[in-house]
């Protein structure tokens, strides 16, 4: 039997050589990983390498194969200028219509009043427009004018049987002073303007229409119907405030 010493050293021997086993076979899988994975990781690093280069290579723009011969050459290249172009000048034609449509256009002069000629504004529409409001401007103090002749004004019309039958009641059947002033509009040169500017005044245009101090008493049927109810004379002193003296003719 082995002495203990010697069982000792054999014990070291052996633990010593299954230490060096591990360690060598250690190293030899290490090495061995290694080199197994080297392909693959090779292989792995080219794909990558591709996938972006294909990935930038894709963001780049390239002229499409327009001509459909499978390739991509100057005809292709031609034709996408030629599309470029023709693009362009639509996109160009598109904004001229839609700034003539938008736009404003500049009248013509012709169409400006007031502009240029003083004379060619005046003939325009804005000229007659002028005339009507002078014509009634006239009218009017024309008929303030006539109003001042006296306190009764008939306005009436000569071939009209209704204001004959009103001036045949106020002349012949009563005596008024100052004396009514008559006006036959028929005969006057502003005669349909003054009918429009009575008209305006009392709110009637026919005739006769009687006035005692520039208000309206009626027409014919209204001062028969006063008349008849014997309310004529009052109704002329009521409206004429003492500048009107009127009475019933003696011989009526």
């Amino acid at each position: 039997m082995p002495s203990p010493r010697r069982m000792r050293l054999i014990l070291l021997a052996g633990l010593s050589t299954v230490i060096l086993i591990f360690f060598y076979t250690s190293r030899l899988s290490d090495d061995a990983m290694s080199k197994e994975h080297t392909p693959f990781r090779d292989f792995y690093q080219k794909t990558k390498h591709a996938m972006d280069a294909g990935s930038s290579s894709a963001q780049q723009l390239h002229p499409a194969d327009r001509d459909k011969d499978g390739d991509i050459d100057e005809d292709d290249r031609a034709l996408g200028a030629e599309m470029q172009t023709r693009l362009k000048e639509a996109e160009l034609r598109a904004k001229k219509i839609a700034n003539q449509k938008g736009g404003l256009k500049p009248d013509p002069p012709s169409n400006v009043v007031g502009v240029g000629s003083s004379a060619d504004g005046q003939d325009g529409a804005g000229g007659s427009s002028g005339e009507q409001v002078e014509e009634v401007r006239d009218a009017e103090a024309e008929l303030n004018m006539i109003l001042k002749k006296s306190p009764t004004i008939i306005f009436s019309k000569t071939f009209c049987p209704h204001s004959k039958r009103a001036k045949k009641l106020l002349l012949e059947r009563y005596t008024i002073s100052p004396e009514p002033y008559i006006v036959e509009l028929d005969e006057h040169p502003m005669g349909p303007a003054l009918q429009d500017a009575l008209e305006v005044k009392t709110g009637r245009r026919t005739v006769p229409n009687v006035l005692i101090n520039g208000v309206s008493i009626g027409g014919a049927d209204d001062v028969y119907e006063l008349d008849g109810q014997g309310l004529l004379i009052d109704k002329i002193i009521e409206f004429g405030s003492k500048r009107v003296d009127v009475a019933r003719s003696p011989s009526i």
